[in-house]
């Protein structure tokens, strides 16, 4: 062991101060007063808290915030999320990130809760209350909390693309498998350059396709075709094979896989998550 003499290591007091952390300001959001009561009075009892509590409702959190701030707003007590409230705090109130407090890892709840501005969800009935502090903690300090399975879904989702799919009165499809591609594309915003590269094809014969999609749809511009595959289409995983696909496969578009298909929408930089696994 070597030991160091310094006079001014021997100035230092024996004990130094630690320096005090600000609490951190938490607004309880919930529609059922008496879990609303308990989770108030188990935060309460950490020191590094400051809890307050409302009601559910717009009016009562626009009250509060008016004269009061949070570093960190959680959303309880309802088995149907309110979204709108979410948007509204996102919007209102951008500072303050939102945790949903939530029972189960349903898919549509997670991506439509991230969607509307959630910071974090965290399941309330399965996680114990010291990983609800530590989410807290790390929302509070800009970080995204999601567990492994909700980082799965957000990425599925951001694998999608809109596809179009118009059918005549006996129902068959007008659009061709490639049709659809194309509008999958276009719909995602790609040029027409950037499409025809995707799929192998030229940038003449991508003018070609969507001029034919524009008669069958009875559109005129590429603007229409993006909001009637919004309005009239679905999500499917956004997979195909660069250039002609096989005739056997021609009748199912997204079923020619690619191994670049996922990655290369995940690449795009749509969103750029700070997954926090909550099982640290």
């Amino acid at each position: 062991m070597v030991h160091v003499r310094s006079k001014s290591l021997a100035k230092l007091p024996d004990v130094v101060p630690l320096a005090k952390t600000k609490a951190v300001r938490v607004l309880i959001a919930d529609s059922g007063p008496l879990q609303s009561q308990l989770l108030v009075r188990a935060l309460r009892s950490r020191r590094d808290f400051q809890v307050s509590a409302v009601a559910q409702k717009t009016t009562a959190l626009d009250a509060f915030l008016q004269s009061n701030s949070a570093d960190v707003a959680l959303l309880s007590g309802n088995d149907v999320p309110d979204f709108g409230l979410l948007r509204w705090l996102r919007i209102s109130h951008p500072t303050i990130p939102t945790v949903l407090l939530a029972d189960e890892d349903d898919r549509e709840l997670v991506i439509n809760a991230l969607r509307a501005g959630a910071r974090g969800i965290f399941l309330f009935t399965q996680d114990p209350f010291r990983m609800l502090c530590k989410c807290i903690n790390c929302v509070s300090r800009g970080e995204i909390w999601l567990n492994n399975t909700q980082t799965h879904y957000i990425a599925d989702a951001l694998s999608e693309v809109p596809t179009l799919r118009v059918v005549n009165s006996s129902g068959r499809s007008l659009l061709t498998p490639r049709e659809e591609q194309v509008v999958a594309l276009v719909a995602d915003g790609l040029t027409n350059r950037q499409v025809a590269g995707e799929l192998g094809l030229s940038e003449h014969t991508i003018k070609k396709y969507l001029l034919r999609i524009f008669d069958k749809v009875g559109i005129s511009s590429r603007v229409e075709l993006v909001l009637y595959a919004m309005s009239h289409g679905s999500n499917r995983p956004a997979e195909w094979m660069p250039g002609k696909c096989l005739n056997r496969r021609e009748a199912h578009p997204f079923s020619c896989k690619s191994v670049a298909s996922a990655s290369c929408r995940l690449s795009r930089g749509r969103l750029a998550l700070g997954a926090r696994e909550s099982s640290l």
